[in-house]
């Protein structure tokens, strides 16, 4: 299961919407928010390595080299946000009755984008072992939370219940 092309103009104005709303939250400038290298990916673009049976997006790094570098000189990061359609698609489908894609969406990049920041800033790492990853993603959710607080949406209040450490209902549904 893909996103059509309706749902992949609301994963670019999702991200256009998060990367606003994070840029506000840590005070980025615009020469800054340029400086963090990343794209978005749906499903149908994604590398098998990309892919993920078990979570709705996960981060790719990669590192590039500039040609004739000379040794010791490691180049730059670049980030991918790996879109996993089928499995965003299926919990809405699963939950339609309380959960819609819109604020789904934008929960997902919003968090997506702040592990880009905190990875790209030194406020995480990206190669953490998996109780650190645990607690990164504990984080992460707060961060992510903090981020959204300004949307009083009834639909994005229950996304943001969704997520709660006292009620992760992805969990109930086999979504984390």
């Amino acid at each position: 299961m893909y996103f059509n092309p309706t749902q992949i103009a609301l994963v670019n104005r999702s991200f256009g919407h998060a990367e606003k709303m994070a840029s506000k939250y840590y005070r980025l400038s615009d020469t800054a928010w340029q400086r963090l290298r990343y794209d978005v990916r749906t499903r149908a673009f994604l590398a098998d390595h990309e892919r993920n049976e078990n979570v709705f997006a996960h981060l790719c790094r990669y590192v590039y080299h500039k040609e004739g570098s000379v040794t010791g000189n490691l180049g730059f990061y670049f980030y991918r946000i790996c879109l996993q359609d089928d499995r965003i698609l299926d919990a809405v489908n699963r939950a339609y009755s309380f959960i819609k894609l819109p604020p789904l969406l934008l929960y997902i990049a919003v968090h997506e984008l702040v592990h880009v920041i905190r990875f790209d800033t030194g406020h995480g790492n990206f190669d953490m072992d998996q109780e650190e990853r645990k607690k990164e993603e504990t984080k992460v959710h707060e961060i992510t939370r903090q981020v959204l607080s300004p949307i009083v949406s009834p639909e994005m209040k229950i996304v943001l219940e969704c997520f709660s450490e006292r009620t992760n209902i992805f969990d109930t549904i086999n979504y984390s």
